[in-house]
């Protein structure tokens, strides 16, 4: 019988294969060694950062290659019946961005106040959207539609194959980074609920074990944090972070032990330090960010400011799922500028 384990990153070798099922859908993202007088500044040391830039991924963030690896595995019964999910936007983008390659329906559940431009993206990709009023009633719905539909559920971020999916970020990044000559010192992981920090830095481990794994969490949504604290998963009781596709309730058990077994060690950061990054990422590296894909560059001038100055980075820029007025507000902003 195998062992659900088995299903996860546990070797090299599983996360490259499981990266080549579903490469007909998906791309390797570049790797761009960010280098600039304003990025030597803010780091006090002239090493580049290595972004892996996720959010060129389909549907615009890391999300498809979870969504893809489970979806890919359902037998032709349970894709006619389609698959349901819940998010605030990214994962619920990807689904119905899976379904649509793979030839089923979706019915996504995501919060009132999500973004717009991802609820139309999500309808864009064919998914049928249910509003609800936050997420903690929308895991109640998510279930309720599995049930009563007979839709397969695929969880925003825990379980094997969702960790083997989001792994092959980590695999590129090591591999991408050795093709340009240059061994990582240290990666770092934005958190959510915890899968793609469980597949990158279970990959970053097996590949490249003396590199370090940073996961960085915002401050209103520190479900990880309070878990390695109490040495089982915890929830939050709400939300307080413009870094919304940051803000899982809950963390769970397989996501859970796989970061707490390859992180090395958990941060914080603030709004005002992800619009700083954001901010920063916008003028001096042209790319316009949500603020979850700006959580590892405000990790890196933050609270991880001082111990990686001079060590060779990798950052994971996870999305880019935003409207050009909610950028623009966030932006605006007030709060330190870089």
């Amino acid at each position: 019988m195998t062992n659900e384990a088995d299903l996860g990153p546990c070797s090299v070798e599983a996360i490259r294969a499981a990266r080549a099922a579903i490469e007909p859908w998906i791309v390797e993202t570049p790797l761009w060694a960010w280098r600039s007088p304003a990025l030597s500044e803010a780091r006090q040391g002239d090493a580049p950062v290595w972004l892996k830039l996720e959010l060129l991924q389909r549907a615009g963030s890391f999300k498809p290659r979870g969504a893809l690896t489970v979806m890919r595995t359902l037998d032709p019964a349970a894709l006619a019946r389609g698959v349901t999910a819940i998010s605030a936007g990214n994962h619920a983008m990807a689904v119905g961005y899976a379904a649509q390659v793979l030839g089923t329906s979706a019915k996504v559940v995501m919060p009132a106040n999500a973004n717009p431009s991802r609820v139309e993206g999500c309808r864009r990709y064919g998914a049928e959207v249910v509003l609800v009023d936050d997420v903690h009633v929308g895991f109640r719905e998510v279930e309720r539609i599995a049930q009563d539909e007979g839709r397969t559920f695929v969880h925003p971020f825990e379980g094997p194959l969702t960790a083997l999916g989001t792994a092959g970020v980590g695999l590129e990044l090591i591999e991408q980074a050795r093709a340009a000559g240059t061994e990582l010192d240290a990666v770092i992981v934005p958190i959510g609920g915890g899968g793609l920090c469980a597949g990158v830095a279970a990959a970053v481990k097996l590949a490249a074990p003396s590199c370090q794994v940073f996961g960085v969490e915002p401050i209103g949504a520190d479900s990880m944090h309070r878990s390695f604290a109490a040495g089982a998963p915890q929830s939050i009781d709400a939300v307080r972070t413009i870094a919304d596709s940051l803000g899982a309730p809950y963390a769970k058990p397989y996501s859970f032990e796989l970061c707490r077994r390859h992180v090395d060690e958990l941060v914080l950061v603030d709004d005002d330090q992800l619009r700083d990054a954001m901010r920063l990422l916008f003028r001096d590296a042209k790319l316009a960010v949500e603020p979850a894909g700006a959580a590892t560059t405000a990790a890196l001038l933050g609270p991880l400011h001082s111990r990686l100055a001079n060590a060779r980075v990798g950052a994971i820029v996870c999305g880019s799922n935003i409207d050009e007025a909610t950028f623009a507000k966030l932006l605006a902003q007030t709060g330190p500028t870089i």
